[in-house]
């Protein structure tokens, strides 16, 4: 593994499983130094003592908690250079006909409200780095904010509105000179723990696994280094011109389809 993110610090929220967790360990295998937010404390220590990295247990949602975050992350590490805008949630959603609005807000608050905190405090940071404003922030979005569900609404309008958020502020940051990049990735079904068990538990694994695989025209999930490599690039120095662009990922899922 390269060390092409030694010397830099990173926060990834939503770190405690799936590509949170996996970038935890990937940032670190580059070199960098990380902290991360999450809610399950027991995840959280162990990833901690693999890893070597911080855990502070913030909802990203909570605009009042993250001041005190980062206070914490300059006290720690005195300064920031890379954000991950991770942390997610698809909790209470359902159709146009049938979500709660106790399943709307929620979803909103995480996906979109706790992103646009994370952007916010993390482009605040890097302006104040030592030695100048620098630093590179990805947008954790979804393939379906391109190719909406009709069964799960909420997420798939926050996973869009993010991708507007990430241009407006990398717009916003190449104008004033901060030199601080912001970037989405788009990922695919990919192959997460979680997804492994849902379909170890399911009534037929062989179809299941099948049915998720389907959605990729390459019959396959993404695997979750995969998702790793592309935050990990974003987050170097050898993407210093790419900024407000949106990276999907998910195997041709949202290119097109098949003719007749």
């Amino acid at each position: 593994m390269s060390k092409r993110l030694e010397g830099k610090v990173a926060l990834i929220t939503g770190g405690t499983s799936g590509i949170g967790a996996a970038t935890v360990r990937r940032l670190v295998d580059e070199g960098a130094k990380v902290a991360f937010t999450g809610s399950n404390a027991e995840a959280a220590a162990k990833l901690c003592a693999e890893t070597g990295a911080s855990f502070h247990a913030v909802r990203v949602q909570d605009a009042d908690a993250w001041p005190k975050l980062m206070e914490e992350l300059h006290t720690l590490y005195g300064r920031l250079d890379i954000a991950f805008a991770n942390a997610g949630t698809e909790a209470g959603d359902g159709s146009i006909e049938n979500i709660s609005i106790e399943g709307w807000n929620n979803i909103v608050a995480v996906n979109q409200t706790g992103v646009m905190l994370t952007v916010q405090h993390a482009m605040r940071a890097m302006k104040a780095n030592p030695g100048g404003s620098g630093g590179a922030i990805i947008v954790n979005s979804s393939m379906n904010a391109l190719r909406a569900m009709g069964n799960f609404m909420a997420y798939s309008v926050t996973k869009s509105a993010v991708i507007a958020l990430t241009k407006s502020a990398a717009l916003h940051c190449a104008l004033t000179g901060t030199k601080i990049r912001v970037n989405a990735i788009l990922p695919g079904v990919v192959e997460t723990a979680m997804i492994t068990n849902l379909i170890e538990h399911s009534a037929d694994p062989v179809a299941t696994r099948a049915a998720y695989e389907s959605l990729s025209p390459m019959k396959r999930m993404a695997k979750v280094n995969e998702i790793t490599g592309l935050v990990a690039f974003l987050s170097s120095d050898e993407a210093a011109f790419i900024s407000g662009s949106e990276y999907v990922i998910d195997g041709a899922s949202t290119a097109g389809m098949q003719g007749v």
